[in-house]
């Protein structure tokens, strides 16, 4: 299959009853890259944000990323399963998604590996491929109402290094903030980046 000029990928960071979920959907394009003449590199545009309100039920969400899917119908949904696990993402099955959905089991390990259609993907790996998409300039936040959050869950996320067992763990730079956005994208951007390219596009 050849490469498409664009594609779209949704990244849903599923919460649970005291966390929100929150959905990102990653416009993608190939522009020249500048610093290798001839080759092109993914640029990432995120179209939309959203985090649904605490105590939403899954069977509304699911619905609600249908009726956003039935306008992106090649769009792949790269969904956490984490925490919910197995069951929450039946749910989205059941909304007729089946097709377009990519589960990802984050881990804290040091691989990436793929089990049938699920990816269990390191939280240390999400974040890298954020953070070089940030710091290439290849990653835009339309400005849609949830960008500024966005930006301020950013500036707090960092990457902590153990330094007693070398372990790497992921947090927010102070509890009562929230990651979710920045998950969401961090999934979309990671799928679209190798989740996809690996096994979908030639490159």
């Amino acid at each position: 299959m050849s490469r498409p000029d664009d594609f779209y990928t949704l990244g849903l960071d599923l919460g649970q009853a005291a966390d929100y979920t929150a959905l990102a959907i990653d416009h993608v394009t190939y522009l020249a890259d500048p610093s290798r003449p001839g080759k092109r590199v993914r640029h990432h545009a995120i179209r939309h944000l959203e985090r649904w309100q605490l105590g939403t039920s899954y069977v509304d969400m699911a619905r609600d990323v249908h009726d956003l899917l039935e306008r992106l119908p090649d769009a792949k949904l790269a969904a956490d399963k984490t925490g919910v696990g197995a069951a929450v993402l039946d749910v989205f099955r059941s909304a007729g998604l089946s097709s377009q959905l990519a589960p990802i089991l984050i881990t804290g390990g040091h691989e990436t590996t793929r089990h049938g259609l699920e990816w269990h993907v390191p939280k240390k790996e999400l974040v890298s491929a954020l953070q070089s998409a940030m710091q290439q300039r290849r990653l835009q936040i339309a400005p849609v109402p949830l960008a500024p959050a966005f930006r301020r869950e950013a500036e707090h996320f960092r990457v902590k290094v153990s330094v007693t067992t070398g372990n790497e763990s992921f947090e927010a730079w102070r509890e009562r903030d929230h990651d979710d956005l920045v998950l969401a994208v961090a999934l979309a951007v990671w799928y679209s980046e190798r989740g996809q390219s690996r096994f979908t596009f030639f490159c």
